[in-house]
């Protein structure tokens, strides 16, 4: 079995009764206190959450034109450095 983590952090809800009696229900079937249950429902939830936003997958072929993409020479945005020479309309004409 895994060693667990000293749990010293709390956090509070207020629900309604109907909601908690939904909590309840469900972790009682999954043998479960109520604490474990939605610690581990909303720890997986998060994960999920967070998934896209950490790493990805993809097929041996998309692989390798994300990396070909990643070492490729940057392209030349000539509307983009026109864009970054000319004043800002902010900057009332003055020089940059």
């Amino acid at each position: 079995m895994p060693e667990r983590s000293a749990r010293t952090a709390k956090l509070d809800l207020r629900l309604t009764p109907g909601a908690k009696r939904t909590l309840q229900t469900a972790a009682d079937t999954a043998g479960r206190t109520m604490s474990e249950f939605v610690l581990e429902s909303a720890l997986s939830r998060a994960e999920e959450t967070l998934a896209d936003r950490t790493r990805f997958g993809l097929s041996a072929d998309r692989w390798k034109a994300f990396l070909e993409a990643l070492d490729a020479s940057p392209r030349e945005l000539s509307r983009l450095n026109r864009l970054l020479r000319e004043p800002s309309v902010f900057e009332s004409g003055a020089e940059r």
